[in-house]
């Protein structure tokens, strides 16, 4: 995740999940399972969203920014789902400085997955298709790997699972005037498709799985 203070807020970037890789061990309503969700079902759920907010620890209350209101950009590249936004709430900015923000959340709802036992290990559950109007910053909350809640619309109930991973922070503020000018290019904001260096989403995709599991082995 990086973050760089600016005039107009805090500006927010970063990759939400890694898809077609093996999870942790989860526990979810299809039982305790390996979990890949499969390129491209994060863009036919952002595809379907009619709208996806950015909230603060999964607080409705705390929206910071939506892709209705055009705060909120999120699409998924070669690499996965990548989110920006500029953000201007005072307590996510503070938080930011004090490099307190832990990484990101999402929402799974309505899944399309399929289930392959194994006999030497927890089956894997693929999620071929799910829908998705949420993301989450985690900053007060430690981030939780699998849950699940179950909410109550129109008067059924619904089941939902969210997914987070720990991501490290990278911050910067460019509103300090002893900062040197850089330039406003942003590598991270290129498509790695439209990258002349072909090589260079290789070792984007290669570094952040790196940290993925050197935060997972501190945690154990």
């Amino acid at each position: 995740m990086k973050a760089e203070l600016r005039a107009d807020g805090l500006h927010i970037s970063g990759y939400v999940n890694v898809p077609g890789r093996q999870s942790r061990p989860v526990v979810t309503p299809r039982g305790r399972v390996i979990e890949i969700i499969e390129q491209g079902a994060f863009q036919r759920a952002i595809d379907r969203a009619g709208n996806i907010r950015m909230l603060l620890d999964h607080d409705p209350g705390r929206v910071l920014a939506e892709t209705r209101a055009n705060t909120l950009t999120v699409h998924e590249d070669a690499i996965g789902p990548r989110a920006k936004s500029v953000v201007t709430d005072p307590e996510v900015i503070e938080g930011a400085k004090k490099r307190l923000l832990r990484g990101w959340s999402f929402n799974i709802k309505n899944p399309r997955d399929t289930i392959e036992e194994r006999a030497d290990g927890l089956p894997i559950r693929r999620i071929t298709d799910f829908d998705m109007d949420e993301i989450t910053l985690v900053m007060h909350k430690v981030p939780v790997y699998s849950s699940t809640s179950i909410e109550i619309r129109a008067g059924e109930e619904e089941s939902i699972e969210y997914r987070a991973d720990d991501d490290e922070l990278e911050f910067e503020d460019k509103t300090d005037p002893d900062e040197p000018d850089e330039p406003d290019d942003d590598p991270d904001d290129k498509d790695p498709e439209e990258d002349p260096d072909d090589n260079k989403e290789k070792r984007a995709h290669a570094d952040y799985l790196d940290r993925i599991e050197s935060l997972r082995h501190k945690q154990a």
